[in-house]
């Protein structure tokens, strides 16, 4: 089974920038196909961002283009979601997912394999 690790929440204010980490484990983290989700209580886990397992291709939902950047470094089993311009509407708690076949439908939860245990990101105005 892979463990993924989370860090990198906080509180912070609008405007200003947060960098998410999630740490795997295991020696097969260089082919999957990682994500970022972000869930609100009462509400569906919603996609932020995805990578292939290359790193040569990404995702991102509309609200997050032109702001937020996913990026992994294989070498260290490390997937980062650098967030700058950080809105109130941010404001969620983050997971990592790891899928390891993958999937066209990469923006829906239940492909993926295995979470992180999630990192809360407060957004203050």
């Amino acid at each position: 089974q892979v463990q993924l690790v989370e860090s990198g929440g906080g509180l912070v204010q609008a405007g200003a920038s947060l960098r998410l980490s999630c740490a795997a484990s295991g020696r097969t983290f260089g082919s999957y196909f990682m994500a970022w989700f972000r869930q609100l209580p009462g509400k569906e886990r919603e996609f932020v961002a995805g990578i292939h397992w290359n790193g040569e291709h990404t995702f991102y939902t509309d609200s997050v283009k032109g702001r937020f950047t996913i990026y992994r470094d294989n070498a260290k089993s490390t997937v980062y979601l650098q967030m700058n311009s950080l809105k109130p509407e941010d404001m969620a708690a983050y997971y990592c997912a790891a899928d390891v076949v993958g999937s066209y439908a990469y923006t829906q939860p239940n492909v993926y394999d295995y979470w992180g245990q999630g990192t809360q990101v407060i957004v203050s105005s």
